[in-house]
């Protein structure tokens, strides 16, 4: 799952990149998306190989440290970056006249610098609060990574800070996003169903299906292992959560790729194409 991801994510970023007619708003968001997919399960999974593989089952508390800031700061990025589309295909659909004037070059730059300030004010107290605690315990983390809650959990004092607090960044951060993604695709399916002809309808629906998977994908394991963490580790077996835990850092970035290359026209022909130039360069 781990290779199929980076080469999926790969090609996509190199596909993209290297085409400049899909230097458009949302393939750049993709792009996004596909970088973000990759730091994501590169942040967790070589360290929960080498556990597996080299029996390596240490990792410094620093390393714990760096670890849980990368896991939970990629993830709220591509929260961020999953409304930003949102919007895309919002602006795409209502607002087709405004499109290429609201969404320009300079507007991307300013959102996803407003994106990545409030994912570094929100996701580094994460770290300071971390520090701050004792830890004359177990030092075993029953996880395959380092997460917020695992680490907080060793602590041998009160963590009613660190729950709360989390408990705030996840209402504030990825369940604000996840309102105003519902909200646009509120606004999107009243502005389809007004649309006289059938095919222009299906046409619409088809541009917001492959979000709509990649949405569902992301947020449905991810809100699991969030709840498992804070009130279900007494009714959820601890495999359960861990195996659940690792999928939402594998299965979305491997199936992202797989979704937008399937269903975008212009990405699977710039692919195929690619890979018939390269098939043939060999031959």
């Amino acid at each position: 799952m781990y290779v199929t991801s980076l080469l999926g994510n790969c090609i996509l970023i190199l596909v993209i990149g290297t085409n400049k007619t899909l230097q458009q708003p949302m393939y750049i968001f993709l792009m996004l998306l596909a970088g973000c997919d990759i730091l994501l399960s590169s942040t967790t999974v070589p360290k929960t190989l080498s556990i597996f593989w080299f029996n390596s089952h240490t990792i410094s508390f620093n390393g714990c440290l760096v670890q849980t800031f990368s896991i939970h700061f990629n993830f709220v990025m591509e929260s961020a970056i999953l409304v930003i589309m949102a919007y895309d295909r919002f602006h795409a659909i209502c607002r087709p006249l405004t499109y290429t004037t609201t969404l320009t070059t300079s507007f991307i730059r300013k959102v996803i610098a407003v994106a990545l300030c409030r994912n570094l004010c929100i996701i580094t107290p994460f770290v300071f609060l971390l520090y701050r605690l004792p830890y004359e315990g177990s030092n075993v983390i029953e996880h395959t990574y380092c997460e917020h809650m695992s680490m907080a959990r060793l602590a041998t004092a009160n963590i009613l800070v660190n729950v709360v607090y989390g408990l705030i960044i996840a209402s504030c951060s990825t369940g604000v996003d996840l309102i105003l993604i519902i909200i646009s695709y509120v606004i999107i399916i009243r502005a389809v169903l007004r649309l006289r002809s059938s095919e222009a309808r299906l046409k619409a629906f088809n541009t917001c299906v492959s979000h709509v998977c990649v949405i569902i994908l992301f947020y449905t394991p991810a809100f699991f292992s969030f709840i498992a963490h804070r009130v279900g580790h007494k009714y959820v077996p601890l495999q359960v959560h861990i195996l659940v835990a690792n999928l939402y850092v594998l299965f979305p970035p491997m199936m992202n790729p797989i979704i937008y290359g399937v269903r975008t026209r212009e990405i699977r022909q710039r692919v195929v194409s690619m890979l018939h130039r390269e098939f043939t360069r060999y031959q």
